[in-house]
């Protein structure tokens, strides 16, 4: 028996160095491609999603400028197999810049009601067998999704002076301009039960208007990596990486991003609103990022067990996130600390540094790349509730029987996630020299 596992186990590793010697470069352009084509750099196909259809595990599809509906304009695309996805070059291939040549996951609120419904614009369903590609290493690299203009918003309710649209809005709600319902989806979403070994690295992309998770990453064991990307009103997590296997296997590194304007659930601001999260069985290495203007924390370190993961959080810039910096559990409760008082927090559970991280000391860094208007309806928002407790017969009886009284709750916010300028999105880029995200190389 210990012989053939031998030889399984030998079979395999043959079998991924195999494919991985063989892996292909698959170019794609909007523009100028057909689907009938060979996918060569010369005769590139028209379609993503009819290169994730044909890809195999290791290959990497280049994708030229341009905003890829989804097959049948369904607006989100499924990845089966791992595989690389590099974005930003010209039509032709001839140059390389996300920023300038931008490579574009921005569906229509029209064509939600296409066939098909994935949990993320770029949805990762590996395999969930130990027959999983071992060994891998994915790069998605230079790509802009936007889910604002799939998304549903109120035509005036929460809507500031000076924005385009009102209050985000989740099914079943739709705004009277709407066809449809907001999809709720994240940018990047991997299944749980994936069991694909090996590193993802997510680098120099934008996530921005996304209704769910920024990305939202189950890995099974390996690394992953989440650099110097912008992450700029997204609702409920900017980035939240899971572990999916019973044992400590994953590690993450999280550096050189900026983490702006992340909403809470729904809009009584009270059921989260994290810039980033980290969770159990996951490692975290979180430095040199900007975080600030999140709804709830800059930071969440209180999902499970913090004894079951190693957290290192040094040298990043915390501003303006309205309840804390970082929440974290310190049991009995739950502790949340601003930047100043990080040092308090050495040697809590979990905790492996927590070093050189500081408040933004100069806002002017800002000055020309945050959208002016978005911010000052931000900083200005105010949020009121009221109850009202009807005065009926059923109140009347629970009175009598020292029940509790039953009513109900009206809450009203100047804004909640609506759409933010994707253009304004990209000029966070370069904004403070080695802190958050720097320009894409």
């Amino acid at each position: 028996m210990k012989n053939l596992k031998k030889s399984l186990a030998v079979f395999f590793a043959l079998a991924l160095t195999a494919s991985v010697a063989s892996a292909a470069d698959i170019y794609v352009s909007l523009e100028t491609g057909k689907n009938k084509n060979d996918g060569s750099k010369g005769a590139p196909l028209k379609n993503l999603w009819k290169a994730l259809e044909i890809s195999k595990v290791g290959d990497t599809i280049h994708l030229a400028e341009g905003n890829y509906p989804g097959k049948m304009k369904q607006g989100w695309f499924m990845m089966e197999r791992p595989v690389s996805i590099i974005g930003g070059y010209s039509k032709d291939f001839g140059e390389r810049n996300p920023l300038t040549h931008k490579t574009m996951f921005q569906p229509l609120n029209e064509n939600n009601d296409k066939t098909g419904s994935g949990k993320g614009l770029l949805h990762l369903e590996f395999d969930q067998t130990n027959n999983a590609p071992k060994g891998i290493n994915m790069v998605i690299d230079g790509l802009i999704f936007d889910d604002g203009f799939a998304s549903s918003f109120h035509t005036t309710k929460g809507k500031p002076e000076g924005l385009d649209t009102g209050m985000w809005l989740e099914g079943p709600a739709k705004g009277a301009n709407d066809k449809f319902v907001s999809p709720n989806r994240s940018a990047i979403y991997s299944n749980t039960a994936g069991r694909a070994e090996g590193s993802i690295t997510i680098k120099n992309c934008t996530f921005v208007n996304i209704g769910n998770n920024g990305i939202n990453i189950n890995w099974y064991k390996g690394k992953v990596n989440v650099l110097n990307n912008v992450f700029c009103n997204t609702r409920m997590i900017g980035a939240n990486v899971l572990c999916s296997a019973a044992n400590p296997s994953v590690d993450w590194e999280f550096a050189n991003n900026t983490v702006l304007f992340t909403w809470s659930r729904i809009s009584d601001l009270a059921d989260m609103g994290f810039g980033v999260r980290t969770n159990t069985n996951v490692n975290a290495n979180i430095h040199d990022n900007i975080i600030g203007l999140n709804v709830l924390t800059g930071f969440d370190n209180t999902k499970g067990n913090p004894k079951t993961r190693k957290t290192n959080i040094d040298g990043n810039v915390f501003f303006l996130n309205r309840e804390s910096d970082i929440q974290m559990t310190i049991s009995p409760s739950i502790a949340k600390v601003r930047v100043d008082l990080f040092e308090d927090l050495e040697g809590t559970d979990g905790i492996e540094s927590i070093e050189d991280n500081v408040d933004l000391k100069d806002p002017k860094v800002f000055a020309g790349r945050i959208n002016p208007t978005y911010l000052n309806a931000f900083l200005s928002m105010k949020y009121k509730e009221s109850t009202k407790v009807p005065e009926n017969q059923a109140n009347g009886l629970r009175s009598a029987l020292g029940l509790p009284l039953q009513g109900t709750i009206t809450t009203k916010v100047d804004m909640f996630a609506n759409r933010y300028p994707m253009e304004d999105s990209l000029k966070l880029f370069g904004a403070m020299a080695g802190k958050g995200a720097q320009m894409p190389q």
